[in-house]
């Protein structure tokens, strides 16, 4: 093991990251894991850890309150369960197996693009990513990435960079059969731009001209289709009569023994797979639909969110203090208090809660934004963590402001 890294860098099961409540190991998973393999997992994190396992925005695991003795005790137990992770460069494809409405096998491109991206030994930011979208209902338009591409009608790939599947610069598209030596050559763009480039910083230098330049003949880009949200939480179609389900974790955040037995009782009802999804999701499969609602049911009863609408999937929070250093307030514990007075809705995220002006769990603006300052918590309205209170009230007081706030009366300062 390297040693725990700096604050702000890209926390690695081998390097873990300093927090406020120890140190975080991050692993991306490849693809779904057997639920035995999950499960012990869980069990190592509770040894070697604090008990606490997050799932990322992007889909990554998050395992908190590693020590700098049982880090390299973990690690090691993690390597020996042999689990399928991603590299230096993480390559994240469609999370759903055997998807009926998924027009290539992502995971299947995604595997052999892991293989050649390690034979290159490009030398890389360490947070640069690629994104393979299969083009099935659960898609990763959420998901920025440096390089992605995303399956299309009449065997094709969509190739854009630097983005989400709103933002990315379109490149082309080519053949499914040549995606892999395209994703190469335009890595090897990046690096050649420096060890801390990433595709958004080339763009920003030169526009798309280095990429047409190493990408050659490719064939012009098209518009994509526009696609609705990608809900990962319910019951979802797989090829035959097969399901699965999909649930989340409030916050972001679970005990490892309830995820411990979540995958227990979905072994016990016959599922053989766990796979962790961006919006902070995991889904289980395969099983009928009757063992969805035993499932549901079990999730529910662990704390896990079964409900699309469920509140507290409208608010974003980080880990916040104390288990953050940077935080200054403790943003998941109001996070939950803020969750039990908002009504239950689809209509995306209503509420951010910051424990600092860094705004990681959620960079982009929310209708409403808590940040942790010195003063409590600042308020800002239809703005980032980074954006300038509009007002500033006590942590104590927070919940009765932001009620306040809902029935049109002014936020004291």
């Amino acid at each position: 093991m390297s040693g725990a890294i700096p604050r702000g860098a890209c926390p690695r099961l081998a390097a873990p990251m300093e927090t406020g409540d120890g140190l975080l190991a991050r692993l991306v998973p490849a693809g779904p894991m057997a639920l035995d393999a999950f499960a012990a997992l869980c069990a190592q994190a509770g040894m070697h850890g604090n008990g606490i396992i997050e799932v990322s925005a992007r889909g990554s695991l998050q395992v908190r309150g590693l020590t700098r003795s049982s880090a390299p005790l973990f690690a090691a137990a993690i390597e020996a369960l042999g689990l399928d992770l991603c590299g230096d460069v993480a390559v994240i494809a469609s999370f759903l197996p055997d998807d009926p409405s998924a027009l290539i096998d992502a995971q299947s491109l995604a595997r052999d693009l892991r293989r050649d991206i390690a034979a290159a030994g490009l030398a890389l930011a360490p947070k640069v990513s690629v994104v393979v979208d299969g083009g099935g209902h659960l898609h990763l338009d959420a998901v920025d990435a440096d390089l992605r591409l995303r399956a299309a009608p009449g065997q094709r790939v969509l190739v854009s960079l630097g983005g989400d599947g709103d933002t990315a610069a379109p490149l082309g598209s080519v053949a499914p059969g040549s995606a892999i030596a395209l994703v190469l050559r335009l890595l090897a763009v990046i690096a050649a731009h420096g060890q801390e480039a990433r595709a958004r910083d080339v763009l920003a230098r030169s526009g798309l001209d280095a990429f047409r330049a190493a990408a050659g003949p490719i064939a012009a880009p098209v518009a994509p289709a526009m696609r609705t949200h990608a809900e990962p939480i319910g019951l979802h179609r797989l090829n035959g009569d097969a399901c699965a389900i999909g649930v989340a974790l409030a916050f972001g955040q679970a005990q490892a023994e309830d995820l411990a037995a979540l995958a227990h009782i979905a072994q016990a009802n016959g599922a053989r797979w766990i796979a962790t999804a961006p919006g902070r999701a995991l889904l289980l499969g395969p099983i009928g639909e009757l063992t969805g609602f035993v499932l549901a049911t079990a999730a529910d009863t662990l704390g896990l969110i079964v409900d699309a609408r469920d509140a507290r999937r409208r608010v974003v929070a980080c880990a916040g203090a104390p288990a953050c250093a940077s935080g200054l307030i403790p943003a998941r514990a109001l996070a939950a208090e803020i969750a039990g007075v908002l009504p239950p809705s689809q209509d995306g995220v209503a509420v951010h809660v910051s424990g600092c002006a860094k705004g990681c769990a959620h960079p982009a603006a929310a209708p409403l934004t808590v940040v942790g300052t010195e003063q409590g918590c600042g308020i800002v309205r239809g703005g980032t963590a980074r954006s300038r209170p509009a007002a500033c009230v006590r942590v104590q007081d927070l919940v009765d402001a932001l009620m306040r706030a809902r029935l049109r009366e002014p936020v004291s300062v």
